[in-house]
């Protein structure tokens, strides 16, 4: 695997130097889309409405239309914001692991130490194991904020992004409003059916019918001669610095416990209380700018 990201995870004054590295992938077989007549790549150019060049990606900047106006936003602009810059993933809270709602899964990242000793790391893994623990973090990747829940899979720290409160829909459906009656009857053999069917679950026990298929008649089409010349078919191919490593672990620890209590006392609210309002302000300002 190759790592996609350096940075570092940072709860109160400890810092865990990580690399992020994507833990899932596609297995689809890639398809292009080919003229039916003769077979020829069909490709898709980004061209100018006002000079009608094409344009190359480099070339590309983006744009907000507020149906009156556009504000043009060059690669520049989008590099200056200061969250772009951050390397921090940081800790907002630990919450009961079960609190946190499936649904709201989006991609998964491995995290691997970065750093001479991988002891800062090694405790923070135990010690959400131990726990029960969710570490709900923020951090900025490719031009995004991101929450994401910090979760132990096996010996290694996984960075799962969940999607924002309003980018759930509610479900809200009609015909659930009407009265149903279950019968005892009924729901005993509904029991007895979901019985006959318990496993405990393996997902290598689960294949991809489809893309076996769909592989299988490739090679039943390339074996029987049924296949184009790649190269005249679709053209040629186109062809971090580590953090810093925490001094004193014990102490950064104690100081960040300290602090805590200290906040919890002076302000009456906890830290993390105070980072859940900072997303809202954040907003609030954005719209004050628009």
């Amino acid at each position: 695997m190759r790592s996609i990201w350096k940075g570092a995870v940072t709860f109160g004054l400890v810092n865990v130097p990580i690399k992020v590295y994507s833990a899932t992938e596609d297995h689809d077989v890639s398809l292009h889309q080919v003229h039916h007549k003769d077979g020829g790549r069909i490709r898709y150019q980004r061209t100018c409405e006002i000079c009608g060049e094409v344009v190359a990606y480099s070339d590309i900047d983006r744009a907000y239309d507020d149906g009156e106006r556009t504000v043009v936003l060059t690669k520049d602009d989008l590099a200056s914001l200061p969250s772009e810059k951050s390397r921090e993933i940081t800790v907002v809270e630990f919450v009961p692991s079960d609190q946190v709602d499936p649904i709201t899964f989006d991609k998964a990242y491995y995290l691997e130490p970065d750093s001479t000793s991988p002891k800062a790391y090694v405790l923070l893994r135990q010690t959400l194991e131990q726990t029960d623990r969710t570490a709900i973090v923020q951090f900025s990747l490719r031009q995004k904020t991101r929450l994401a829940a910090l979760r132990v899979r096996g010996e290694v720290l996984v960075l799962q992004t969940l999607l924002w409160a309003d980018e759930v829909r509610e479900a809200a459906f009609p015909s659930l409003d009407e009265s149903v009656k279950i019968s005892d009857k009924e729901m005993q053999l509904s029991a007895a059916l979901v019985d006959s069917f318990s496993a405990d679950f393996d997902p290598a026990a689960f294949r991809d019918d489809y893309q076996e298929e769909l592989r299988t008649l490739i090679d039943a089409k390339l074996e029987k001669g049924e296949s184009l010349d790649t190269a005249e078919t679709f053209g040629e191919s186109d062809a971090e610095e580590s953090s810093g490593e925490v001094i004193d672990l014990m102490e950064a620890l104690r100081a960040s416990v300290e602090r805590s209590r200290a906040a919890k006392g002076d302000d009456g609210e906890s830290a993390a209380s105070a980072s859940k309002k900072k997303p809202a302000a954040k907003k609030k300002a954005d719209a004050k700018a628009s």
